[in-house]
């Protein structure tokens, strides 16, 4: 599989997950409604919308200032200011990394996004932002100091990749619909506990809803208790395929995968974690920041259920096969 076969694949996969992720919130909207409200057949379900667009609200806040909230967090500082205290060797550094960002930028097609250097000595870089022309990169200190500049192109080519791809757009949806999955499922637990839930059933029984009627309730009730352990597991799915997509763009960018594949193998082999980069951000580094066991297995099902990054080894096994390398 080449790398615009890959793209286009990884492309699929994404927007299929997030399907899934619709259809089950829904799911869970019409048993809402069918049980406590009685809306069931053709009418919209409240439920869901109402869980939707809360979520939507709060998804909406993170989407407008959630750049500035991280590189806040992280302690990151623009690459000016940072060059203007640097010594002499740091400052080639800084100068290197500055003139990648335009080569990449050029290459991708979009506006130059500001620089940002992360205080950290552990090799890490990640994108941030709503889409070009509003995202920013950061990169730690770690990462100058680790890489040679074919691999510091092919990390920036990745993050770059990040942004002409609206990854972050997509996991800014992916967030409101946790939110609006979190919030029915909760919902409905309180539901049941008042009381109304079983009122409901037994009128439906009374109505004739039969053997069918029973199986949805049981498999709607199985859902509500999973619903928030399912929705994060969903999301973590589409944070996997957004990292092997954005390797695959970052590659045609630079069109060296050899040069991303050495920076993910330094990467890997740091055991620090990234202090600076708490849980929250996670999903958007370049590698796991917190070194989580779950992001390190190359299979089984906790590790495909919740890692937020693919295993470094395949990553790195697909780089290769691009270059037609094993």
């Amino acid at each position: 599989m080449n790398l615009f076969e890959q793209q286009a694949s990884n492309r699929r996969r994404t927007w299929l997950v997030m399907l899934a992720f619709i259809a089950f919130l829904f799911i869970l909207g019409f048993g809402f409604d069918t049980f406590y409200l009685g809306t069931a057949g053709g009418f919209v379900p409240v439920g869901s919308l109402i869980a939707l667009g809360v979520g939507s609200a709060s998804a909406a806040t993170s989407y407008f200032s959630g750049d500035r909230a991280v590189l806040l967090a992280t302690g990151a500082k623009p690459i000016a200011d940072v060059e203007a205290s640097a010594a002499d060797a740091d400052k080639l550094k800084l100068k290197m990394l500055d003139n990648v960002v335009d080569e990449m930028a050029i290459a991708a097609g979009l506006p130059r996004p500001p620089v940002y250097i992360v205080p950290d000595a552990d090799p890490n870089a990640f994108a941030t932002g709503r889409g070009p022309g509003h995202a920013s990169i950061a990169v730690t200190r770690g990462l100058l100091d680790a890489l040679d500049r074919d691999e510091l192109q092919g990390v920036v080519a990745h993050e770059m990749s990040h942004i002409r791809n609206l990854d972050v757009r997509v996991m800014t949806i992916v967030a409101a619909l946790v939110g609006g999955v979190a919030l029915l499922s909760d919902w409905a637990r309180r539901g049941m506990w008042w009381g109304g839930g079983s009122r409901r059933r037994g009128s439906d029984r009374e109505g004739g809803g039969g053997i069918a009627g029973l199986l949805f309730f049981v498999v709607w009730i199985v859902a509500i208790m999973l619903a928030p352990l399912l929705a994060q597991a969903l999301a973590m799915m589409v944070s996997r395929r957004r990292e092997y997509l954005a390797d695959a763009s970052g590659a045609e960018l630079t069109r060296n995968p050899m040069g991303l594949a050495h920076a993910l193998e330094k990467i890997d082999a740091a055991v620090a974690p990234t202090q600076a980069i708490n849980r929250g951000s996670a999903h958007m580094c370049i590698a796991d920041p917190l070194g989580r066991q779950a992001n390190l297995r190359e299979d089984g099902s906790w590790s495909n259920l919740f890692a937020s990054h693919p295993p470094m080894a395949a990553r790195i096994a697909a780089l290769k096969e691009m270059s037609f390398q094993r």
